[in-house]
């Protein structure tokens, strides 16, 4: 008698699920939920259901990932339709009923899998088609692990789609604006193909491993930059003129529509906070809290070290290196919230997440998610390469000074920390945010020396007991003679076209004169520590009484620097001073960043200023295929 019982129509109800579940800015016409909180619908049958009841033990509903529910990869689960649904499983119960209609609340899980559902209804043995719905993560629900308490966050981290991407220097921030659009049309197809094609090639195909964060993540952030089919292809100086240099691109959405429209082809180019970016609008679509992170001055390609060595020549030009560890000037990567349930419950709350390609002992990979706090208190073992983020922002960077007989000699007073500036965008106004705390304790404390020591013996372990991951440790610096110092002070930002003003103070601190030799210079800089070109040096020959000080003032009009400057119009100035007397070589450097824009905007941590940039190009809309279907 059930087969005469058919549906006539199924309202999803959408305006108002969407609403309540914070999808409305996502779509009006698709129903998009999230995990742990019910929503309802409205179904309509062709001739009155008490007639089939009586007949009929119970009635269900049926959900699955896809169309043939038999497929391994795909997920399906049938419940009753009962009077009191379980909200903490999948479940269904009759809130109204007429003759002709039910309104059912559905319960979903917390913890289920975040993708495209199918829905029936199943009153005999063939069920009938009530339609789809996509489910994401849900930061409003506590028993989710992406669960954010403060809802002025929430705001911040899920649903606002404009950001700020901070670059320059540690001391002279500029902020990039970004468009995150992480709820502009097509958007959250795109972020479920890269989630499908994530896991594909991570070959990781469980259905049921959506329903993890850290999964997610990984999945996620290994399409943007580090597979064969990545979203992006990171720049390498020179390649702009079959691509987009990074500096031009000013949102999320422009990439990936035009990732789409080539059918998968790596866009070009991008760069860190590119890829960060990116990796930001995707995680946020799909409902896990995430920021944008810049740490200043910080050591990349380390492998776990917590040395890096710079080289100079003599006349204090920064020397091109391999592909081996080198000091950035600033480094951009994400922040994700959620519960680490692999892990101690210390270790939940924010992850540190990379989507720029570092070179490991398995070759070249992402990084994270790593638990800020393990970062913060040495736990170098923990998951996912925390090792990698603590060497990054805690290496000593040494200099040497690479002579014409090819000998190398240290340079004193070169010395020079990473990781001493992390800053993120403030919530709810776009004020920056000094977050270097949650990642180290102060420079020279004594937390932080018992934190450095853990590393060394974590790492020191790790080393013996694996042969894919090494650790190399210098925990005492060169001894350095005091006699000589020298100090830079420079404006540490300029406007395009300003001319650069040096003040450069050599101190002899000994009873003795000595004779000097001092090589000035400026050298333009990529943001990564690859050299573009020396535009300018000046050499100063001079004696120094005992215990006194030379003060040396030299201008550099901009016309003899302004046409080399590298997409970052970053510039670093070096000081290279020799002792005649005993050889020692001694010097100094400093950064400074070029804007194009005169406004600063103060903060009662730093000054930073606004960047301009290109407009942004348009990108075409492509249709889109399923994006749950199989890889």
């Amino acid at each position: 008698m059930g087969q005469g019982l058919s549906i006539q129509k199924c309202d999803f109800m959408i305006p108002e699920n969407n609403k309540s579940h914070h999808t409305e800015e996502i779509s009006t016409k698709r129903l998009i939920v999230r995990r742990g909180q019910p929503f309802t619908i409205t179904v309509s049958f062709s001739v009155p259901i008490h007639n089939y009841l009586k007949q009929m033990k119970r009635t269900f509903l049926v959900v699955q990932t896809g169309s043939h529910s038999s497929k391994a990869d795909e997920i399906q689960a049938e419940f009753p339709i009962s009077s009191l649904g379980d909200q903490k499983q999948w479940s269904a119960a009759v809130e109204e009923q007429d003759p002709n209609f039910w309104t059912l609340c559905v319960n979903t899980p917390a913890n289920a899998p975040i993708g495209q559902y199918t829905l029936l209804f199943r009153a005999s043995k063939s069920p009938q088609l009530l339609g789809s719905f996509i489910l994401l993560f849900n930061p409003w629900c506590q028993d989710d692990e992406v669960f954010l308490a403060n809802e002025v966050q929430r705001q911040e981290y899920i649903l606002n789609q404009e950001g700020i991407i901070y670059q320059g220097t540690e001391n002279a921030i500029l902020a990039q604006p970004w468009d995150f659009s992480q709820f502009e049309e097509d958007m959250l197809d795109i972020c479920f193909m890269l989630l499908a094609l994530g896991e594909h090639f991570q070959r990781e195909k469980d259905p049921a491993q959506c329903k993890n964060p850290v999964h997610v993540c990984r999945a996620v952030a290994a399409m943007v930059n580090c597979n064969e089919f990545r979203s992006l292809t990171e720049y390498e100086p020179g390649q702009h003129n079959n691509g987009t240099p990074p500096s031009t691109w000013l949102g999320s959405s422009p990439i990936l529509q035009q990732w789409i429209a080539s059918k998968f082809q790596p866009v070009r180019y991008g760069r860190c906070w590119v890829f960060a970016a990116v990796l930001c609008s995707v995680l946020r679509c799909l409902g896990i809290p995430t920021r944008v992170v810049t740490g200043f001055t910080w050591a990349h390609n380390t492998k776990s070290s917590l040395s890096v060595d710079e080289y100079y020549d003599e006349d204090g030009t920064l020397l091109t290196q391999d592909n081996s560890a080198r000091v950035w000037t600033f480094h951009v990567w994400n922040e994700c919230w959620m519960a680490r349930s692999d892990l101690l419950p210390k270790y939940s709350g924010w992850q540190a997440l990379d989507a720029t390609c570092q070179e490991k002992s398995t070759g070249l990979s992402f990084c994270g998610p790593a638990p800020v706090h393990a970062i913060k208190e040495g736990d170098t073992q923990v998951d996912y390469d925390v090792c990698y983020f603590f060497a990054a922002i805690n290496a000593k960077c040494h200099v040497w000074i690479h002579k014409a007989d090819d000998t190398l000699k240290p340079a004193f007073g070169g010395t020079k920390y990473t990781g001493n500036n992390i800053s993120t965008k403030s919530v709810g106004s776009e004020r920056c945010e000094d977050i270097t705390q949650n990642y180290k304790y102060p420079e020279g404390s004594l937390q932080e020396k018992k934190v450095l020591d853990k590393a060394y013996r974590n790492m020191k372990e790790l080393e013996t007991t694996s042969s894919s991951t090494q650790f190399i440790f210098i925990p005492t610096a060169l001894e350095e003679p005091l006699n000589l110092f020298i100090h830079f002070q420079s404006s540490s930002s300029l406007q395009l076209g300003q001319d650069i003003t040096l003040s450069i103070e050599v101190f002899n601190n000994s009873d003795r004169e000595k004779a000097t030799h001092l090589v000035a210079g400026i050298q333009a800089l990529h943001y990564n520590g690859v050299p573009i070109a020396q535009l300018w040096k000046e050499e100063f020959h001079f004696n120094l009484h005992s215990n006194s000080v030379n003060n040396l003032r030299v201008s550099v009009p901009y016309t003899w620097f302004g046409k080399e400057l590298g997409e970052n119009h970053l510039l670093r100035l070096t000081a290279v001073l020799r002792d005649e007397d005993s050889s020692y070589m001694y010097l100094a450097q400093e950064e400074i960043s070029l804007c194009d824009s005169p406004l600063t905007i103060e903060s009662s941590q730093k000054t930073w200023s606004s960047m301009s940039q290109a407009q942004q190009r348009s990108a075409s809309r492509t249709p889109l295929q399923n994006p749950w279907s199989s890889v």
